[in-house]
């Protein structure tokens, strides 16, 4: 529906104190004023002149600017944190960062006329002056006269004009004077509650009566009093009295203002005013109230800061709406005038969205309204945006980083269409590209059907390894940098650079592609992708001395690419085995873990078991069981397989395990015993995980594994 207008007659005349003679009951009273009423229904009401048409200005022009998964595919946390609060470099543009108040206009003659006394002076009131109300013509009470209806509908019509006049002059009008002549903040706080519900009491919010006129001139008259407390009620009476076109921006930009200062959120909330700004949102149209949407979005966006004002929005319903002017925004094209303006709504409007998505309860709305799917089109169009496209890509990285999302979208062959197409294209802005690839994992992250969505693309894996090479040759470079800084006695950058998170995300994508068995066939096969891991072997040593996590993800690409014997070869060749063994010695579970998986997968090769009694493997192997066992039974299976594989062709217990065979004995036999590991402080959450992994996976390797040493020894 659409807003009410704001062009009313004007200034009411005074009031005339006449004498009352005696006391009359309220039955007397209301009737009296009846018949002097209908005797002013032909009269011709007051015209106001032109200039008093004018209610208040448009205020400032200007505008805002900022407020366990498979053995080797771990799913990577999301890195994104929510802002309460814009943040510099996030575009608020055209919001000034702080907008000036609304220009309200104030006539020369502002005084108020005084009220009655009592609801019978109404009758000397409507002897001197015309009715206020008018009968109604569509959803508002028309300025237009019409001739009297006699009829029962048309009487009772007119019953309940002169009782809403009644209710103006008795109810409303003392308030306003109370408003027009208090100077005490708390008490027109109080007196601007009071016209608030006398307003919803008498069904005069949104409605069209010549005194709305007068009413919200006396308003906008204590906007300038420096009081957040009483220019937010002010702001939600105004928004309730659904004003439109200048008058709206002014009190959006109001609301805005009263928004962004993370204090008020207590009062905003108590006030009531996202009700108000949600209507907004809902009503007014998109290309005509653009500016004053941008104002609303923008008070919105604060709001979602606050957590009970957060879980307030989900409630009533702003996740829907969100994506339902998002639709709109989306069905205006590039041609269109209004397209670029529309940018700035959509920064607002998408990191509202970005905020909500952290919430349980958004989540799913957001997943049962197919929301990937309008914002992969919002995307698409607003490719040339890196504002939009960095609000829209952190809203995925936060979805992303939950299993429902991610099944839900394993399918959605367009949005790696968009993703894709915006690598090739922002291939050199490291912030557009590592939300991508940092999204592709999470999706790739536990699915095949993902794996073979984004695999099937036409140039997805030259996108990839082509953005690996590009940001590997921006670290070495770098590296050369920062050598010669520290030959000159300066600091260098901590770790992970830029260039560096953008290799460990790539890499990361890559290692969950190749656990599809035919993609990481293909995979090994490929040139390039030898290439890469050439490259990778000089990142991880890099990695290593700086950044657990990339070596993490550099490790678990060879974990999975090992699985293929040319792999393997390349791995001997370019002896990246003695790598792996060192980062046994890391004492970090994820890094061991990858680690083993990839010497587990070397000594399942016949010919390259005896690789573990190089550089000290099989000690550092007992090490890690030792160190880790109880509290991992998976990185414990992992290690009883790959001595299972290296004594394979065992003779003798001495011989094969050399000094730690004694040790390995032991510690077997004290990890197969049930009462011992219970014993143990585990997460009392995980106990019965990790004694159903005891049973089914470590127990059986372990037992053989200790059989075959015993008999040997």
């Amino acid at each position: 529906m659409q807003a009410a207008k704001d062009n009313d007659s004007g200034e009411a005349e005074p009031f005339y104190s006449l004498s009352v003679p005696g006391h009359k009951t309220s039955a007397e009273i209301v009737n009296e004023a009846r018949v002097a009423l209908r005797t002013l229904r032909t009269q011709r009401p007051l015209t106001p002149a032109g200039d008093q048409r004018k209610l208040f200005g448009s205020g400032s022009s200007q505008t805002p600017q900022s407020r366990p998964p498979s053995v080797f595919s771990l799913h990577a946390s999301s890195f994104d944190v929510t802002e309460s609060r814009p943040m510099p470099g996030i575009r608020l543009s055209p919001l000034d960062p702080k907008p000036m108040l609304p220009a309200f206009a104030k006539d020369e003659d502002s005084s108020l006329p005084k009220p009655p006394a009592d609801a019978a002076e109404v009758r000397k009131v409507s002897s001197a002056r015309p009715c206020l109300f008018r009968r109604p013509q569509g959803n508002f009470l028309s300025a237009e006269m019409v001739p009297l209806d006699h009829s029962l509908e048309g009487e009772t019509r007119i019953d309940q004009l002169e009782e809403e006049e009644i209710f103006w002059h008795v109810k409303i009008l003392p308030i306003l004077h109370e408003l027009d002549s208090e100077d005490n903040t708390a008490n027109l706080c109080l007196a601007c509650t009071k016209l608030y519900q006398a307003l919803k009491e008498g069904n005069l919010l949104g409605r069209r009566f010549e005194g709305r006129s007068m009413l919200l001139k006396t308003l906008y008259k204590l906007v300038d009093i420096e009081s957040d407390p009483l220019r937010l009620k002010l702001a939600k009476i105004i928004l309730a009295m659904k004003v439109a076109g200048k008058n709206l921006l002014s009190v959006c930009k109001l609301a805005f203002q009263i928004c962004r200062n993370d204090r008020n959120d207590p009062i905003v909330q108590n006030e009531g005013l996202l009700d108000h700004l949600l209507e907004v949102l809902r009503t007014e149209d998109l290309q005509k109230n653009s500016e004053a949407l941008l104002y609303c979005m923008g008070a919105i966006k604060f709001m979602s800061g606050n957590a009970a004002l957060l879980n307030e929005m989900v409630d009533k319903g702003a996740v829907e709406m969100l994506l339902q002017l998002m639709k709109q925004m989306n069905n205006i094209t590039g041609n269109d005038t209004h397209f670029s303006s529309l940018g700035h709504l959509l920064v607002q409007l998408t990191a509202t969205l970005r905020t909500l998505a952290a919430c349980p309860a958004a989540r799913r709305q957001l997943l049962g309204a197919a929301a990937a799917s309008e914002l992969g089109v919002a995307l698409e169009l607003r490719a040339e945006d890196r504002e939009v496209c960095a609000c829209i890509l952190s809203i995925f990285s936060k979805l992303s980083s939950y299993d429902d999302f991610c099944a839900a979208s394993a399918d959605c062959s367009r949005c790696y269409s968009i993703f894709l197409a915006l690598l090739n294209k922002h291939q050199k802005q490291q912030d557009v590209v590592v939300r991508i690839v940092f999204i592709l994992g999470n999706l790739t992250a536990n699915s095949n059907q993902a794996r073979e969505q984004f695999f099937r693309h036409k140039g997805s894996i030259n996108t990839l390894l082509s953005l690996f090479q590009t940001y590997h040759d921006l670290d070495v470079n770098a590296q050369k940098q920062c050598h010669e800084r520290e030959g000159a006695g300066e600091s260098c950058p901590k770790h992970p650079s830029e260039a560096e998170d953008v290799q460990i995300k790539v890499i990361r994508v890559l290692a969950n592609l190749s656990v599809h068995p035919s993609i990481g066939a293909a995979l090994a096969a490929s040139h390039r992708v030898v290439e890469l891991l050439v490259a990778v072997l000089v990142l991880l040593k890099l990695l290593m001395s700086n950044n657990v996590d990339g070596a993490v993800e550099a490790v678990r690409g060879f974990g999975n690419l090992s699985q293929y014997h040319e792999i393997c070869d390349f791995i001997v060749q370019k002896k990246a085995y003695k790598f792996m063994i060192a980062l046994l010695d890391s004492k970090n579970q994820d890094v061991c873990f990858s680690a083993c998986g990839v010497l587990l997968n070397l000594t399942a090769e016949q010919d390259k078991g005896a690789l573990l009694m190089e550089e000290g493997g099989i000690g550092k192997l007992v090490e890690c069981l030792q160190d880790f066992g109880p509290a991992d039974w998976q990185l414990a299976c992992l290690i009883c397989k790959a001595l299972w594989n290296y004594s394979e062709n065992i003779t003798s217990a001495a011989s094969c395990f050399g000094e730690e065979t004694n040790t390995l004995l032991l510690l077997l036999t004290s990890l197969l015993d049930e009462e011992l590991v219970w014993n143990c402080s585990l997460n009392r959450d995980l106990r019965d995980y990790h004694k159903l992994y005891w049973e089914r996976e470590f127990k059986p390797v372990a037992e053989k594994l200790l059989q075959r040493i015993q008999s040997h020894h």
